[in-house]
């Protein structure tokens, strides 16, 4: 199902390493308030190919969450010219500040809330660079995830302008150090983050302060390669179910504290390649259904969902001939659970076809109990939903069959606090794999009885996705 009779898709990525003679400052005047360490205060890089980037006494505002949402009658641009000048936003987006749900979406995190669409609207408005304050409750994540996550090699897809819509120089603050700053311009950060909330909200300049980097880096082009192999079917051999997972994580770091440098990535995402696998192999032996499957392993998921990006650029199968997908990404190993969650509730008709599977068994559907953390927006179903093929992305849930809700909360809290993006992610043999055995067996028996069916889910009504899927089923 790959390239040229293969099972690979090639997907050529740049890996920029920045060099440890790199600088970023914040300085008042001739003092420096903020010398980056790349570990502590503050985190940089470039999307820029060219082995040198500079920014010069480029002047700070803050530009509240760093948005610019024309639907939700949103813009912390709104009559400010960036050009040049360096922006420091926060992470997610106004409704998880105010919990209002007539603001954005409420707690649940929207693409705007996401660090990618932020650095790259903070490209097109002109920035020199970009800087997002990094606050845990808002991320979801420590900022132990970001500086292990940011650091040392990091991949993008080859772009065919190197990088130039991009802002020069982008990075993260610490909480800790973006308060000083804003102290030093005679600013309070509790109360410009306050302000932030409000549709009245205009961007506010750091005064006094200016940003100076000086960025080294290595940059070479590499191939890495999303994996993929398929079922034809036996009777509409033309329509595809697809089954995804990422199989890539961070590899190693030597800026890890302790004597283990390895990012095993066990739950985030071998799990996932496992499962699929399982899947491939399970409907082989049951026969081919009437429906083609198809099962794509993406690269550089890690590295901001690149992989299945390329795909969605240059599908293997075309998307419109593409009935619905399901990535599978990070099931904990919780044991078996009396729910399963479902990351985006609401979304499309495939929740239907899971909730007939959990019905069948006892089980029942629960939402993403973190909206507010953008899961959505933060695995590669995405990048196919953005161009409106359905997708679904669920896990098991935290109901554990026999200890309970407070059980699995615990066991989700400590794995997202002490393993996601850490060298503690790795398998243990006191894993209880039946949990995640039985949601593999549910996606399995969905997805079957889906490639056996006339049966075209589509997104619900009013979804953001509606629209292009209803274009694209038009015109197939």
């Amino acid at each position: 199902m790959g390239e040229n009779g293969t099972f690979f898709q090639s997907v050529e990525l740049t890996a920029a390493t920045v060099l440890p003679t790199s600088t970023m400052t914040i300085r008042n005047g001739d003092a420096v308030l903020v010398d980056a360490d790349q570990k502590t205060n503050g985190v940089f890089w470039t999307k820029r190919i060219d082995p040198e980037v500079t920014v010069s006494n480029s002047d700070l505002v803050f530009v509240g969450y760093g948005v610019n949402a024309p639907e939700y009658g949103w813009n912390d641009y709104d009559r400010i010219d960036v050009t040049g000048k360096t922006v420091v936003m926060l992470v997610n987006d106004p409704g998880f500040a105010t919990k209002d749900d007539a603001l954005f979406k409420g707690n649940a995190m929207t693409y705007y809330g996401r660090w990618t669409y932020k650095y790259e609207e903070a490209g097109r408005q002109g920035a020199a660079a970009v800087l997002v304050i990094h606050d845990t409750a808002p991320a979801s994540y420590g900022w132990d995830v970001v500086s292990g996550s940011w650091t040392g090699e990091q991949y993008d897809l080859v772009r065919p302008d190197g990088g130039k819509s991009r802002a020069n120089v982008e990075g993260w603050l610490h909480l800790d150090t973006a308060t000083q700053i804003f102290e030093a311009a005679g600013l309070n950060l509790a109360e410009q983050m306050s302000a932030a909330a409000s549709k009245d909200f205009k961007a506010v300049d750091l005064t006094g302060l200016q940003l100076d980097a000086d960025i080294e880096q290595d940059v070479k082009t590499t191939t890495s390669r999303n994996v993929a192999g398929g079922i034809k079917g036996s009777e509409m051999p033309d329509e595809y179910v697809l089954y995804m997972a990422h199989w890539d994580h961070l590899g190693m770091s030597e800026d890890v504290d302790g004597e283990d440098k390895i990012f095993n990535g066990a739950v985030d995402n071998a799990t996932g390649t496992a499962a699929i696998i399982e899947v491939a192999e399970t409907m082989v032996e049951r026969g081919a259904p009437k429906r083609s499957v198809l099962f794509v392993a993406v690269t550089a998921e890690e590295s901001g969902l690149l992989g299945s990006a390329y795909y969605g650029a240059k599908p293997l199968v075309p998307l419109a001939q593409t009935v619905g997908g399901i990535n599978i990404d990070a099931m904990l190993p919780v044991g078996e659970t009396k729910d399963m969650k479902v990351i985006g509730f609401g979304s499309s008709e495939l929740e239907d076809l899971l909730k007939k599977q959990l019905d069948k068994r006892g089980m029942y559907v629960v939402p993403d109990d973190k909206p507010e953390a953008g899961y959505f927006y933060r695995s590669d179903h995405i990048s196919l939903a953005k161009l409106g093929v359905p997708m679904l992305y669920a896990d098991p849930g935290n109901n554990h069959v026999t200890n309970g809700l407070t059980y699995g909360e615990k066991f989700a809290k400590e794995y997202t606090d002490e393993r996601y993006h850490k060298p503690g992610d790795e398998y243990d043999t006191s894993w209880d794999m039946s949990g995640i055995v039985q949601a593999t067996d549910i996606m399995l028996d969905m997805g079957y009885d889906l490639a056996n069916s006339d049966q075209w889910p589509n997104w619900y009504d009013g979804t953001e996705f509606r629209g292009l899927r209803d274009e694209m089923l038009a015109d197939k």
